[in-house]
């Protein structure tokens, strides 16, 4: 991407305006998604029902970090960072036109529709965050993977913070207040980014081809592939498994007791998502990243994500037999699993933007991304039809395969 006429942009000004914005979309993403799985759970989906609601959203993700990253390259970083704050308050104001009166095929078609907007509004945002630190972070000493570990730590951390927010909107103002109310934040947001955005990030070049996208170095191919695999392995057993296992045990049927489930299981999707956040901000310092170089660092992507696959084999096992305390001992194995993923995403986020350049980093980043987003729906699928299935042990074993196959890829990659 060249640079335009314009000065470089204040690199510490500009960082903070397009995390804050970053923050204020990812909060809503996470809420909306804790309201649409509750609220449509309560109105008798089926698991693989719930799943559907989800995948055009994953769908989207894959389309949209196709061509994001070109979009990106032709009209300039702040273009589409504006886009996916906008088109996630379209997708909000359209959720609240659902009638209640139509029938439950109207109703699962209208809400993937809604949530495929979401999808393309998340990855345009995304992807513009993203490639903005490979061009504001400080060079050497590890600041690029300090930076990013910051962006992706703490947009974790608000995420998690939405499931909690989506799940108490729900359960003490009902769904159409909080979706109207998060629809009026963003648009706030929206605003402000605008104002206080400052000049001088890429403007784009008319001369990008959307051909140049795909790419060519073998090492961003392989991290794409396991990239793929990495989140496929969590999106399985949490899109759906889990959320709906821990409602069969906690809720008793009651209004009451729905409202209490609703408010447990937000408050651990939140607690896992803002811990993951947490550890992905400390991952440079556990790593000792400013001493490594990227060879080293890619040995430690090996490493951790081999150590990944044990930990849903071990919980499929613990569920299959029923231990006693299955409870306990899942969420703690979660955890467990949260704090391996969160290394292993942050040291994918530092590689992918150290192994581009300058000049493709919106191309590198959306192709990425794009990888991302098809394990992403490819786990959404297998977390319902899996728990279908075979419950919860067959959700966390499928997680076990696809971290190995992440971990296959990871051992191809070169310094």
């Amino acid at each position: 991407m060249a640079e335009t006429t314009q000065d470089k942009p204040n690199g510490l000004a500009a960082y903070i305006t397009v995390t804050a914005a970053y923050w204020a979309f990812m909060l809503t993403d996470g809420a909306l998604r804790m309201l649409v799985l509750l609220h449509f759970h309560t109105l008798g989906f089926s698991p693989v029902q719930l799943a559907y609601l989800f995948l055009l959203y994953e769908v989207m993700g894959v389309v949209t970090n196709l061509s994001a990253g070109w979009i990106a390259a032709r009209f300039g970083l702040t273009s589409t960072l504006y886009a996916g704050l906008g088109l996630q308050v379209v997708a909000l104001v359209a959720l609240a036109q659902l009638d209640p009166a139509w029938g439950l095929t109207a109703s699962v078609v209208f809400v993937m529709c809604v949530q495929g907007l979401s999808g393309v509004a998340k990855d345009l945002s995304k992807m513009s965050a993203k490639s903005a630190v490979k061009l504001l972070a400080p060079k050497g000493q590890g600041g690029l993977f300090r930076w990013v570990a910051i962006l992706t730590g703490s947009k974790n951390a608000v995420k998690g913070f939405g499931f909690l927010l989506g799940a108490a909107l729900l359960a003490v103002f009902g769904f159409l207040t909080a979706i109207w109310s998060m629809a009026g934040v963003l648009t706030i947001i929206l605003i402000g980014t605008v104002i206080f955005m400052p000049a001088g990030l890429p403007q784009g070049k008319k001369t990008a081809k959307f051909s140049q996208v795909w790419s060519k170095d073998r090492n961003i191919n392989r991290l794409s592939l396991a990239r793929m695999f990495l989140f496929g392995a969590r999106d399985v057993w949490f899109v759906v498994g889990i959320p709906i296992y821990f409602y069969a045990v906690l809720s008793d049927g009651t209004e009451a007791g729905n409202r209490a489930a609703f408010f447990t299981i937000g408050t651990f999707m939140a607690v896992w998502i803002i811990l993951y956040g947490f550890v992905q901000g400390l991952a440079p310092k556990l790593l000792k990243a400013a001493e490594r170089d990227t060879a080293q660092i890619v040995h430690s992507a090996i490493f951790w994500v081999g150590l990944l696959t044990l930990v849903p084999s071990v919980l499929a096992l613990a569920v299959y037999l029923e231990i006693p305390f299955l409870t306990p001992v899942v969420v703690v194995g979660l955890l467990i699993f949260g704090f391996i993923f969160a290394v292993n995403s942050s040291v994918h986020s530092y590689l992918i933007l150290a192994f581009t350049s300058d000049e493709r980093v919106t191309m590198d980043v959306g192709f990425y991304y794009m990888s991302n987003a098809a394990g992403r729906l490819l786990g959404t699928l297998l977390s319902g039809v899996s728990y279908q299935v075979g419950g919860l042990p067959l959700c966390l074993l499928t997680a076990g395969v696809m971290a190995a196959a992440s971990t296959l890829a990871a051992r191809k990659l070169g310094p």
